[in-house]
This record gives structure tokens, C-alpha cells and sequence, in this order.
């Protein structure tokens, strides 16, 4: 299945004057159950969604880190077990693949006032998902570490190194730097950033055929390999809950991780303050000869199940654009980078918008694009041990990812 998506997160919808805050969900009745990704500013969403219940209207939530592998079943059953699945980028994929989501036009035009065009994700010329916060990863920093030792901010992994070894040769971390090297989903994420950075596309433009068997491919698979001289021996166990504490344990100083995850390491609460205080975001790095951040673009954003009541759609919709409000906004503003009206950039963005300011690709929002993120996940962690070749360790990806599409139909 090929789509043709429209869907615009630019740096410049990032910043826009306020509207009106809202008064009253006004819905009479139906049931509003939620599934999600587990992190702030998704929690922040559905708790404003939450207060549209009362006693005709039910609201459910369930934040999981598995709500990739729970949202397609969950949504094929009839009625859906869940009436709102909260996706980003790639995850909306699979549910457009099966039909599993309704188009939001009629939605849209009579209680989606409040939405700039930006939110829009259209795909074959119908509304099918709101954007509401953009994504992506790039670099934290120990701003003190970096200024005590006349290290200047990195803008390339070569500086990356280069500063990381001059911290361990001053005695300050042996290990100082992390990132989601987890095996699976998060390693895979990391090859898509890095082979986006190259500017080179992933497949034979226009068609499924795989094109990462490469130089390109061999430079981001021996740069990802140079992470781990400078990182713990436990970089298998790193996600972007692991990342955290370790961060304000002080054992690291240069980081990869999440833009989604920047309010949480400066916040006024945070149980390291002094490593809070001197916590710093900046662009993620260039890779070889190339000036393209190391990060890929992502817009999260609310979809509504197909196999649901007109009733259950109507009451998810506005419960959700109660979940995007300006009161919500303004109780929330350093939890992400909102793409909703009126949405003032706080420290907590600088990562991201510098991510789009220097020319970050988005992620592919292919159809076939997930076959490619699992082989990735399943076919890396070898090359990394030192058990395999890079050039290995890409024909094993090339391999294991013609066999899925080919099964998909997607490969002849």
C-alpha cells in the first residue's frame, strides 16, 4: 500500500501567537479510552482529556511503552478495545495499513477550530491524524564539565570524541558518553539518525528496494561502533528511562536522547539539582564530511479507531481537544515542543528546534519503513560486540529486510 501524506512540522509552526482557552467539553455522553506512549507530556494530554468525565462520559487511559505492539490487535478487535491511539510518526503506519483508523475531517471542521493547518496529517487527501508536539532527538551536555575544560560545545561526533576523551584523560568520567543503544527499536533509531545525516535515502527512490548497502551505511554502522569506546559496558541496557538516572548520577556528560525527555533533566524537582542547573541541549551531531544533524523528525499525535460507536468517536475527538487546550498549554508549556497555537519555545526545546533550524530530516513515513527499523533492531547488535563485519552486519540487514517486504508484497 503506497500513501501520499501531507503533513507539515516546520520550524516556523513552532512559534505562534495564543488563542482562547477552553471553557467546556460539553459532551453528553460516550466513552473515551486512551492508549499511549509512557512520558510527560502524553500524560499531560490525557490527564486534560480526563476532564471532560463525568457522569455520562468515561475516560481511560493506558500509558505503556508497549503500545506499539498492543495498538493494531487492540484496534482490529470490534468494538476496539481503545478509542484513541496516540501514534507518531511510523506507528500511525500500521493502523493506516489495516484500516484501523477513521478519517477526522468532519471532526475537524465542526470542533478542531483551535488547530493550526501544521496539525493536519493528511494522508490521501483526508485528515486521518492531529500532530500536536514534534520530536527528536539530539544532544545534552554538561555545561560546566565542558567550560571547566575549555571544551567547546560539539557540533560533530569527531568533536563528540574528541571532547570525551578529553574529559577521560582529565580524570573527570572514564565513560561520558550515553545514548539509547538498547537492542531492538532503539538501536535501529540510532542507525535511522546517523544514515539520515548522510542526506542518502534509504531506498532506490521510488520503490521498496533497500539502498543502505553502502559507504554511507559502513560509516554510520564504524561511527556507531566509536560510541561504545566512550560509553558503559552496560550500553545494551540503555533506553531513555535508563538514560535519566544515570545522567543525574553524574556518570555521564554527553548525551543523545530524546527532545520529549529534555523538561524532565532541568526541571525545578529534579533530584540532581546542581546537574540540572548545569544541563545544556544543543543540535545532534554531524556525521563524516556532512553537515545534516544525526536526527530524525517526529510528530506525535492522536488518531480515532474505526471500529467505534459514533458516540465513543465524537466524545474521543473533543475529549482530545480538551487534551490540546490552552489551559493545558499553559500548565505544560516545557513538557515538549507543542505544535499547538501558541506554544512559546522554553529552554527545554533548544535541541529540537536547533535539530530543524540546521535541516534534520523527517522520519520516513513509508509503509515499508517499519520492516526496514526491525531488521535494523535485530541485525545490529552483533556488528557492535565485535562478532561480526560491518559489511556483515548490513547484508545480514538487507537480507532479513527483502525477506519481510517480499512476504509483505512490497518486493516482487
Amino acid at each position: 500500500m503506497k500513501f501520499n501524506v501531507r503533513a507539515t512540522v516546520a520550524a516556523g509552526a513552532l512559534i505562534a501567537s495564543a488563542g482562547g482557552a477552553w471553557a467546556d467539553c460539553g459532551i453528553e455522553s460516550g466513552s473515551v479510552r486512551i492508549l499511549s506512549n509512557d512520558f510527560d507530556a502524553l500524560h499531560a494530554v490525557a490527564d486534560w482529556a480526563a476532564k471532560c468525565a463525568n457522569d455520562k462520559v468515561e475516560v481511560t487511559k493506558n500509558h505503556t511503552e508497549e503500545h506499539k505492539n498492543i495498538q493494531v490487535p487492540a484496534l482490529t478487535t470490534n468494538p476496539a478495545s481503545y478509542t484513541v491511539a496516540v501514534v507518531a510518526t511510523n506507528s500511525i503506519v500500521p493502523l493506516l495499513s489495516d484500516g484501523l483508523i477513521r478519517p477526522l475531517d468532519e471532526y475537524v471542521e465542526k470542533w478542531g477550530g483551535q488547530l493550526q493547518d501544521s496539525q493536519k496529517i493528511v494522508v490521501d487527501g483526508k485528515i486521518m491524524a492531529i500532530a500536536f508536539m514534534a520530536n527528536a532527538q539530539h544532544m545534552f551536555y554538561r555545561e560546566d564539565l565542558l567550560k571547566e575544560h575549555g571544551i567547546p560545545v560539539p557540533t560533530s561526533y569527531a568533536e563528540m570524541f574528541a571532547a570525551a576523551e578529553k574529559l577521560r584523560e582529565a580524570g573527570v568520567m572514564e565513560t561520558p558518553i550515553s545514548s539509547n543503544y538498547m537492542p531492538g527499536w532503539n538501536i535501529a533509531a540510532e542507525f535511522v539518525n546517523n544514515y539520515l545525516a548522510t542526506g542518502n535515502d534509504f531506498f532506490v527512490p521510488g520503490s521498496a528496494e533497500l539502498a543502505i548497502d553502502n559507504e554511507d551505511g559502513l560509516l554510520v554502522l564504524n561511527n556507531m561502533k566509536k560510541m561504545l569506546d566512550y560509553m558503559s559496558q552496560d550500553w545494551a541496557t540503555f533506553d531513555s528511562n535508563a538514560q535519566k538516572p544515570l545522567w543525574e548520577a553524574g556518570e555521564a556528560a554527553l548525551s543523545i536522547s530524546w527532545g520529549s525527555r529534555a523538561g524532565a533533566y532541568i526541571a525545578n524537582d529534579n533530584p540532581a539539582p546542581e546537574i540540572a542547573a548545569n544541563t545544556a541541549f544543543a543540535a545532534a551531531p554531524t556525521i563524516g564530511e556532512y553537515s545534516i544533524p544525526s536526527a530524525a523528525l517526529w510528530w506525535d499525535g492522536f488518531t480515532i479507531a474505526k471500529n467505534i460507536s459514533d458516540e465513543d468517536a465524537e466524545a474521543s475527538f473533543r475529549a482530545m481537544m480538551n487534551g490540546l487546550s490552552q489551559d493545558m498549554l499553559a500548565a505544560n508549556m516545557d513538557a515538549a515542543v507543542w505544535l499547538i497555537d501558541g506554544y512559546e519555545p522554553t529552554p527545554a526545546a533548544t535541541g529540537v528546534i536547533a535539530d530543524l533550524q540546521a535541516g534534520a530530516r523527517p522520519y520516513p513515513m513509508l509503509p515499508y519503513m517499519g520492516l526496514l527499523h526491525t531488521a535494523l533492531g535485530d541485525n545490529l547488535a552483533e556488528f557492535l560486540q565485535g562478532k561480526e563485519s560491518a559489511e556483515q552486519a548490513l547484508a545480514d540487514v538487507t537480507a532479513a529486510y527483502t525477506t519481510a517486504a517480499t512476504e509483505a508484497g512490497f518486493l516482487n
